[in-house]
């Protein structure tokens, strides 16, 4: 499968505490990060600045990564789930993970209107959301998933513990 989205690689250093926060979740021996950050919509940046959205994404890396995440709107989120889901709608987060090691490769699509309807029917901050897809679909580009119990339940365990050492509520709570 060919990646979705072009990538242009600018390294974010492991334990770069500057950059991107500290804490238990957060130690300075994470794996390093590269990141491409792209926005359909240039006003979702006000939101998601470089510097969370590493954040977060670093802290659910469990290997060297190099990730492109893409905030799309409806119509490019609909496009992409009926063409690699079968599904005919926009639908949250798409991870196209390409490998798991040695270094995490992955593609995460986020569709911005999902996202803001499902924060605004959870009652939950958009950011909160926002990290919660982004930490969900880093588990998936490592091989996480939820289609049998047993997965489903160590996922949102790890969901859960990521979230909570981000300063996030428990996203399975509510």
């Amino acid at each position: 499968m060919q990646p979705l989205v072009r990538r242009v690689r600018r390294p974010i250093p492991p334990g770069d505490a500057s950059r991107l926060g500290s804490g238990p979740a957060l130690a300075p021996r994470r794996p390093p990060l590269t990141l491409s950050l792209q926005f359909a919509d240039p006003a979702d940046r006000v939101l998601l600045p470089r510097h969370k959205v590493a954040r977060w994404i670093r802290a659910a890396l469990e290997a060297p990564g190099e990730i492109t995440v893409r905030i799309v709107g409806a119509e490019e989120g609909q496009s992409l789930n009926r063409e690699y889901r079968a599904k005919d709608y926009a639908t949250n987060v798409l991870t196209f993970d390409y490998s798991h090691e040695p270094v995490v490769s992955a593609d995460l699509v986020l569709c911005a209107p999902v996202l803001q309807r499902e924060s605004r029917e959870l009652n939950i901050p958009l950011a909160a959301h926002y990290a919660h897809m982004l930490v969900h679909g880093t588990l998936h580009a490592q091989g996480y998933d939820h289609e049998v119990d047993d997965e489903a339940r160590a996922m949102e365990a790890r969901e859960t513990e990521l979230m909570r050492a981000l300063g996030f509520e428990d996203p399975y709570a509510r």
